[in-house]
């Protein structure tokens, strides 16, 4: 009989128990040792060298947050049976399971418009026929159908377990200190109003820091320039890619990716086949990696260029600025582009792009923050903080982006 009572040594949180023998079944299934093959933060490792974690780590650390938060209401007097608190810790444990290879960079790439809740969704529901319907009240309170909508709240809100464990985890690996966090501190502070989750009212410091962190790793890490340049170049080497492969070009390709890259997939494809769900549910980071590789050798002279440039390191050229980026810099970066590379217009995009990104730590319009006061009830945290950087974390930064490739020898 195998022993279903393991404890995971985690640098982040410790010693984390897994704690039935379902969700140990759920880890061990192939779905979830996928995870263990994507990077958490793509390829930042091509900035902050530490970054190596992937979502397998992050996935384990939620649900320990999770049980801590748990275990915290309970203690304050809050009811929630045992059934809850497994499905609670499924529903975090799976909230990524359908994440593609570099997770966000290439999630509108791989797969058009198919964001990685629905298909996390879609790989929990073919988990649920295959445990007998055990995920049933994991899967309600992912979806937000369940009747107590604090469950929902801890597994995705401005305030879950995800982007607490996240921020640790990004700030750990990385080295970037700015985005520490008291994420205990935080968990001690939940409590319930009426069946929704709110914090008590000395636990806004933390909170404060916590919005703080965010803005801050969002601009030294998730929105780092470099971080941003290895993105497009990914992004441009599988639009390539599926462009040949759409026509009939012979790449050289993983099974798996295969798949995806000769015609357009919709939910509903997954939905109706099967084998789509298999497909994407053995698709990791080495794929692609092995595709990469591969296609250097290819006699597509743009899909062979991008390839190598990543390889070696030879990153594109990222700026950004607060306003608009004046049309006559970005012409003249065009056609430097267009002449050293001699491209033709339909080729030039591949190495020329301009655009905005945007960095929003608190969203007042979304599932807010809300404080439990003495004195003024229930409160949102940007009317409860006497800190007025906290309603300056309300407005959503908009930056504009120039990425051109540079003139590099291979």
């Amino acid at each position: 009989m195998t022993n279903k009572k393991k404890i995971i040594n985690d640098p982040v949180h410790g010693f984390i128990s897994i704690p039935s023998p379902l969700i140990f079944d759920i880890i061990e299934h192939p779905f979830f040792q996928r995870l263990r093959r994507i990077k958490q933060l793509g390829l930042t490792e091509f900035v902050y060298p530490g970054a190596l974690h992937t979502r397998f780590h992050h996935a384990l650390g939620a649900m320990h947050l999770m049980g801590i938060a748990l275990q915290t209401l309970q203690s304050k007097g809050y009811h929630i049976t045992e059934d809850e608190k497994e499905a609670a810790r499924i529903a975090i444990l799976l909230h990524d399971v359908g994440h593609g290879p570099f997770s966000h960079a290439l999630e509108s790439t791989i797969l058009q418009n198919i964001p990685h809740e629905r298909l996390s969704l879609l790989l929990m529901e073919h988990l649920n026929k295959e445990f007998d319907g055990q995920l049933s009240k994991a899967i309600e309170m992912f979806k937000g159908t369940y009747a107590r909508p604090f469950f929902h709240q801890l597994i995705a809100s401005q305030l879950d377990m995800d982007r607490l464990d996240y921020l640790q985890r990004d700030s750990f690996f990385t080295g970037v200190l700015e985005g520490t966090i008291g994420a205990e501190r935080i968990l001690k502070m939940l409590a319930l109003e009426d069946d929704y989750l709110v914090v008590e009212e000395k636990g806004i410091y933390s909170l404060e820091n916590f919005l703080t962190a965010r803005r801050l790793m969002y601009w030294q890490v998730y929105l780092h320039r470099t971080t941003m340049s290895a993105e497009k170049m990914i992004i441009n080497i599988i639009k390539r890619a599926r462009y040949l492969a759409q026509q009939g070009y012979p790449l050289t390709i993983s099974k798996n990716l295969g798949k995806f890259m000769t015609r357009e997939v919709s939910i509903a494809d997954f939905e109706q086949d099967t084998t789509y769900v298999e497909a994407f549910a053995s698709l990791d980071d080495y794929d692609v990696w092995g595709g990469v590789k591969a296609w250097i050798h290819e006699e597509d002279r743009i899909l062979t260029l991008l390839c190598k440039m990543l390889l070696h390191r030879k990153l594109f050229k990222l700026k950004l600025h607060d306003d608009k980026i004046p049309k006559d810099t970005l012409q003249h970066l065009r056609e430097e582009v267009e002449t050293h590379w001699q491209l033709t217009p339909e080729e030039i995009p591949y190495f020329f792009e301009k655009g905005t990104t945007e960095n929003a730590a608190y969203k007042l319009k979304t599932s807010r923050i809300l404080i439990k006061t003495r004195t003024k009830g229930i409160i949102d945290i940007a009317e409860a903080s006497d800190l007025p950087n906290i309603k300056a974390l309300t407005k959503i930064v908009k930056k504009y982006y120039v990425c051109w490739s540079q003139t590099v020898s291979l």
